[in-house]
């Protein structure tokens, strides 16, 4: 279905539902991956999973020898990342998990980076993923809202995370109309990257 190692995998190729927002748009997800890090063998917790397009991206970069936590606590976003990991025959390097992050993050090994698209309860997500995170571990964190982004970057500072990263991006989608290509505006994402010091 997607044979290239390279991230960017096309919007329409995940599965869906009107009860779950995403798939997080390509282009989003190439610099989310991108500033995550990734190798093979890496560990990465995904917080807020979805339809689980950054679930099976960051798998795709891991590969056999990598794992991938992906947490959520809507069942529909449990429900979707599962079918769309069976779509595109990645199960075996992903664990869905049900649940609460900061709870669940408790009982999980240390990884490599965490990845939050969202989460209800931010900054103690954050703390859980210092926890988590090894030594030199990335933390990335997608936000639509300018609160979300304040409160990332606030909670990222207290703990003293390095070489911390903030881009806001906009991207604009060509489109075919009868007279030629028209470029439809989709909303900024600000993404924040750091390194747990």
């Amino acid at each position: 279905m997607w044979v290239y190692r390279t991230p960017g995998i096309l919007d329409e190729l995940f599965t869906r539902s009107n009860k779950v927002p995403g798939p997080t748009k390509e282009e989003i997800r190439v610099l989310t991956i991108s500033k995550a890090r990734l190798c093979e063998g890496s560990y990465v917790i995904d917080v807020g999973c979805g339809t689980g397009s950054l679930t099976i991206e960051a798998a795709l970069q891991v590969a056999q020898k990598g794992k991938i936590f992906a947490i959520d606590e809507n069942e529909e976003s449990i429900r979707l990342t599962k079918e769309n990991l069976t779509k595109f025959g990645i199960q075996s390097i992903v664990q869905v998990i049900h649940g609460k992050a900061p709870e669940v993050m408790a009982d999980l090994p240390k990884v490599d980076s965490v990845i939050i698209g969202g989460s209800s309860s931010l900054r103690e997500v954050i703390r859980a993923s210092y926890e988590k995170l090894k030594e030199d571990g990335r933390i990335v964190v997608n936000t639509v809202l300018l609160e979300t982004s304040y409160t990332a970057l606030n909670e990222i500072r207290k703990l003293n995370f390095k070489d911390i990263d903030v881009i806001q991006v906009f991207v604009a989608k060509g489109r075919e109309i009868g007279t030629g290509m028209m470029m439809l505006a989709r909303n900024p994402v600000t993404i924040i990257s750091a390194t747990k010091a």
